[in-house]
């Protein structure tokens, strides 16, 4: 079984691609996903995880992830490899996303209140 569930912020704001000939709607983002410990100087360390969207609503979520937004994620981690151009096999990891939640609605809640 491959399942990821991931809770982080976004390092910067998405990026919506459209993609192949029908345009298909795809998100990038990277997301900080603080580890549970503290390292020997007191601070807290993060895994930044590239993850991609495919899904139809891409293009109507996309202006809500937003650099600094909290978000978890389910879904799978996807390897691949390639060849780079001096010909050395590479690998990739990332994961795609099948679900998007928001954990925090930022500052258009806390002024709401």
């Amino acid at each position: 079984m491959n399942k990821v569930l991931l809770i982080g912020r976004l390092t910067k704001d998405c990026e919506l691609k459209h993609v192949g000939e029908e345009g298909t709607p795809l998100l990038i983002f990277t997301l900080a996903v603080q580890r549970p410990f503290i390292n020997n100087k007191g601070e807290r360390e993060a895994d930044f995880v590239p993850v991609a969207y495919w899904r139809k609503s891409a293009e109507s979520i996309a202006p809500y992830l937003t650099k600094g937004k909290l978000v978890s994620i389910s879904g799978r981690i996807n390897v691949r490899s390639y060849t780079n151009n001096n010909g050395d096999k590479r690998y990739a990891t990332q994961i795609i996303a099948e679900e998007i939640q928001f954990i925090d609605y930022g500052k258009a809640k806390e002024e709401a209140n």
